[in-house]
């Protein structure tokens, strides 16, 4: 028998070669490969607890009851540990994050890559990380890059088994650090998996997703060779392809705010001046400014004093998803 109780953490992440649409939406197969960075420092924690005392799912984020779509996609990576492992015990499920939620700092891919750990430990199942890729995919397609750790590319795949995540370069091959402009700590109206249900109506969707093995294939090399200059080019890039895809769906979505608009301008007026940095942003209107680690406390202190910055969060490349043993 099981403990049916364990806790685990994970970073969020942040794509430098964005996921956005799918070729499978039922079982989040990506239109495209995509390479990300773990965020350290940040981070959702997770227990799930299995009984037979337990007589319906339960979730707790951040303290509260969780909402009902929520629920079901934990409900669904749950049923997934228990048709695996024979157990059909319902669970509670606490969690919670050190960072603003549905904000654009990917908080969905933290909370389910810890969630599919705490909930495949607690019920008695040892998988590896792969395996364990697959099974967060499943909840939430960029929670798959937050279980290995470093720099993460997820091979988009054909089916199940081939599509999962995996390191391209542990965390301290590179001092990076991802200095993120804090505009709005508001719950973004249209989630992303929302977003990736239209993507493929922007007629711009199917040139992106043509062109994009390139792009991670550069992107992928600037990491590797540590340079900076490439890896700014083509992250900049593929973070403006995804946004123009997102505005020219249908319905067209927005989820900048003027003041993510102002960041954008200042790191090109910045780096134009000769500071190494670089901008990219995923779904919400919070923008992550990346840079060489020399030039983080310098990078930050600009944002702050930026119009409508509200605060920064610094983080360094973050290692993997990870079961706390010492918790219980």
């Amino acid at each position: 028998m099981p403990d049916l109780t364990a806790t685990a953490i994970a970073c969020p992440n942040i794509a430098f070669i964005k996921y956005w649409g799918n070729r499978d939406h039922r079982l989040r197969i990506p239109s495209t490969s995509s390479i990300s960075m773990n965020l350290d420092g940040l981070f959702s924690r997770t227990t799930v607890t299995f009984g037979p005392d337990i007589v319906a799912d339960q979730l707790i984020l951040n303290g509260e009851v969780a909402q009902a779509a929520a629920l079901h996609r934990t409900r669904a990576l749950l049923d997934q540990v228990r048709t695996i492992s024979g157990y059909y015990y319902s669970a509670r499920v606490e969690s919670e994050n050190n960072f603003p939620t549905g904000t654009g700092i990917a908080s969905s891919a933290s909370g389910f890559a810890a969630l599919a750990v705490a909930a495949s430990r607690a019920i008695g199942l040892t998988l590896d990380e792969p395996a364990l890729s697959r099974l967060a995919r499943r909840a939430s397609g960029s929670a798959c890059r937050s279980v290995p750790g470093g720099f993460v590319e997820w091979q988009a795949g054909k089916d199940n088994e081939d599509s999962y995540a995996f390191s391209i370069a542990p965390a301290e091959h590179w001092g990076l650090v991802d200095c993120i402009a804090i505009i709005s700590q508001a719950h973004k109206s249209t989630a992303s998996q929302e977003g990736h249900l239209i993507a493929d109506s922007s007629p711009l969707q199917a040139a992106r997703v043509a062109s994009s093995p390139v792009r991670l294939a550069t992107c992928r090399l600037a990491i590797l060779q540590r340079d900076f200059d490439s890896l700014a080019a083509v992250v900049e890039l593929d973070s403006n392809l995804m946004h123009a895809v997102i505005m020219t769906s249908t319905p067209p979505l927005l989820y900048w705010l003027p003041a993510t608009v102002q960041v954008i301008q200042s790191v090109i007026d910045w780096r134009k001046g000769g500071l190494p940095v670089c901008y990219t942003i995923d779904a919400g209107p919070n923008v992550h400014v990346l840079c060489p680690a020399d030039y983080a406390e310098e990078v930050s202190a600009r944002l702050v004093q930026t119009e409508g910055v509200k605060d920064v969060l610094s983080a360094h490349p973050g290692g993997p998803a990870r079961w706390l043993p010492d918790e219980h």
